[in-house]
């Protein structure tokens, strides 16, 4: 068991209880899923973004990415429906722990100038959106295999009603927001 999901079981949920006033432990919040998401929108011109987008998220991730494709046309940006335009991974139960994990303790830290994360990014029902600028910032990506720094979307999705109680459990899980 991951020491993030570790500390779950045993500080969160009864912290959480006691600040909340939750009857019993099932309505303690929870993470449900982690969503990382690769926009490439040159792949329209350059298919080989799309493949190194591919590697760099499976590296990241340890889960194989699913090729998300265009909905509609859009003239102005030369896009027709069906157009592959980037990538997506869904992390569940411990592969989603360790990525937290190490995007807590090892990616964030080494961003340039970091000063944590924004407390604002919530979307009114406990989910939470982050958006890294490079993908370089986690330690199994090479910098001399990319062709292209690309970022990301990370949205953690809780089982909370409230944004105030997911802030609450990221930050009892060690996210790193700002003051």
């Amino acid at each position: 068991m991951s020491a993030l999901k570790e500390r779950y079981v045993n500080d969160v949920s009864k912290e959480m209880i006691e600040k909340f006033n939750y009857n019993n432990v099932y309505q303690v919040p929870r993470l449900e899923k982690v969503v990382v998401n690769m926009g490439v929108g040159e792949a329209k011109e350059n298919p080989k973004l799309l493949d190194a987008a591919v590697k760099d998220l499976s590296t990241i991730t340890g889960q194989k990415p699913i090729i998300t494709k265009a909905k509609k046309s859009v003239a102005s940006f030369k896009l027709r429906e069906g157009m592959a335009i980037g990538c997506k991974v869904t992390l569940r139960g411990r592969r989603m722990y360790y990525f937290l994990e190490k995007l807590i303790n090892v990616a964030l830290p080494r961003v340039r100038d970091f000063r944590g994360v924004s407390s604002k990014s919530f979307d009114g029902r406990g989910n939470y959106t982050l958006g890294i600028k490079e993908q370089l910032i986690f330690p199994e990506v090479n910098y001399d295999d990319i062709e292209k720094i690309m970022g990301m979307d990370i949205t953690i999705v809780t089982s909370a009603s409230t944004d105030e109680e997911a802030r609450e459990l990221l930050r009892m899980l060690g996210m790193p927001f700002r003051s």
